[in-house]
């Protein structure tokens, strides 16, 4: 029984000092690879922001050389910012004319031009809503005890019947685009609200312009 147990012990070898102190550096070796590995995959650094929308926008135009290259260049922008603007005064042009393709989403459709028809048709009390603002202005800055206490009520009044007219031209407006239109979704505040909008802005400056007359009939 002892020598059984000797020749099976005689049978596993020692590990040698040797593979051991191998071991390491062949790790160390590997970890080494690994970094390489790592490194070469990209193999160039990472560009900075300016760098990458550089690239985007393109190369820039070297410097003009003499005098008739800058006033050749000059002369380009000026035509570019002409083109620009007569297009810019265009599309004016049309969404004063209340053209559905270049108005807002909010201003396009049958339906909002039939509610600033009827919007546009009467005056509005809700029309001095900008000058109000104003002279609101004025009685916080004048030093006035007494004027400052006779513009806020007299603010205060207007607003009032503001509002109250807001409401019936909300109601009055919805009724009548509900009647004209009884196949088309209309969503109660959203209409309202619109005409409110329309109702507080100065004749002169809304936008699409009004197609109809202060007192015409919109049917």
């Amino acid at each position: 029984m002892n020598f059984l147990r000797r020749g099976s012990g005689a049978t596993s070898a020692p590990a040698s000092p040797d593979a051991d102190a191998d071991a390491p550096e062949d790790q160390e070796v590997v970890s080494v690879g690994a970094r390489r590995a790592q490194t070469t995959g990209k193999g160039r650094p990472t560009r900075s922001r300016r760098e990458a929308e550089g690239r985007r926008r393109g190369p820039v135009a070297p410097a003009p050389k003499t005098q008739r290259e800058a006033m050749k260049r000059a002369k380009t922008l000026r035509g570019d910012k002409t083109q620009r603007r007569e297009a810019s005064a265009e599309r004016r042009k049309r969404m004063m004319a209340g053209d559905d393709r270049v108005l807002p989403v909010r201003d396009r459709g049958p339906v909002k031009a039939f509610v600033r028809d009827l919007v546009d048709s009467r005056r509005h009390l809700m029309g001095l809503f900008m000058p109000l603002a104003v002279l609101i202005f004025i009685t916080v800055v004048v030093p006035v005890k007494g004027l400052q206490n006779l513009g806020s009520l007299l603010c205060l009044c207007i607003l009032a019947a503001m509002v109250v007219e807001g409401t019936l031209l909300g109601r009055q407006v919805l009724s009548r685009v509900r009647a004209k239109f009884p196949d088309e979704e209309v969503k109660g505040f959203s209409v309202g609200w619109y005409a409110f909008t329309r109702a507080t802005q100065i004749r002169k400056l809304r936008m699409p312009a009004p197609r109809v007359k202060a007192g015409e009939t919109v049917s």
